[in-house]
């Protein structure tokens, strides 16, 4: 059986959920905190293809914006509706930055994040949508002393909104194939926690397999109840 840390979320192993960053806010190296303040999701993709190759002077100002104008987000969409990912979530309030997020390959390429804001002597914390909160399902604000650990943030995340619902909802007719639940998943991504895409690759690899195991028991129960000829 899986152990549990204080947090209640299991165990995997060679994933430390105990990791805690030291600091979400400055001192940070300015391409961490560029990153860390870009809504849109190709934009944020293309902007850190600049910063790896070392061409910062050769950043555009379009990709360096936190967020676009209305008539920008939508000269975006008319391209390809993949391209407003993440533009529709909420403003960054001034101190406040995004910890992590997880992008799903709907039509619209939505992004749901966890942001972070400092305060005098806490830390709080919202999970925001492209929906004004409809797809919330959860508490989706709290605040902390000091950053929250890898569990700590997994649980708080899940509890507002869940990636395990959001495959469930798509995928219980489809067999819960394993390469489909992954390749839904675009992209699970943290400027403050680098286990965290693996981490959530794993969760989904054993929630399919349980979804998968159900799916056979239930039609072998199917088969003892109704025997054919």
């Amino acid at each position: 059986m899986d152990r549990k840390p204080a947090n209640g979320v299991p165990e995997v192993p060679g994933i430390d959920l105990q990791f805690r960053p030291q600091s979400y806010f400055w001192p940070l190296g300015l391409e961490k905190h560029l990153l860390a303040r870009i809504k849109g999701a190709e934009r944020k993709a293309a902007l850190k293809e600049f910063i790896d190759a070392n061409l910062p002077d050769a950043i555009p100002d379009f990709l360096a914006q936190s967020a676009l104008s209305d008539d920008e987000r939508q000269a975006l969409g008319r391209i390809h509706p993949v391209f407003m990912g993440g533009e529709y979530l909420p403003d960054l309030l001034q101190n406040e930055l995004a910890i992590m997020r997880i992008t799903i390959a709907s039509t619209t390429q939505d992004v749901t994040s966890v942001y972070a804001r400092r305060g005098k002597n806490r830390i709080s914390y919202r999970v925001v949508d492209e929906y004004d909160g409809d797809t919330l399902s959860g508490r989706n604000t709290r605040t902390s002393a000091r950053p929250l650990s890898l569990g700590e943030l997994e649980a708080f995340f899940n509890g507002a909104w869940s990636i395990f619902d959001v495959l469930a909802m798509n995928f219980r007719h489809r067999g819960y194939d394993r390469d489909d639940l992954l390749g839904f998943v675009v992209d699970v991504e943290s400027q403050f926690y680098p286990q965290i895409g693996e981490l959530y690759e794993r969760r989904i690899e054993a929630w399919g397999a349980a979804r998968r195991e159900k799916l056979a028991l239930d039609r072998l129960k199917k088969v003892e109840l109704f025997p054919s000829d």
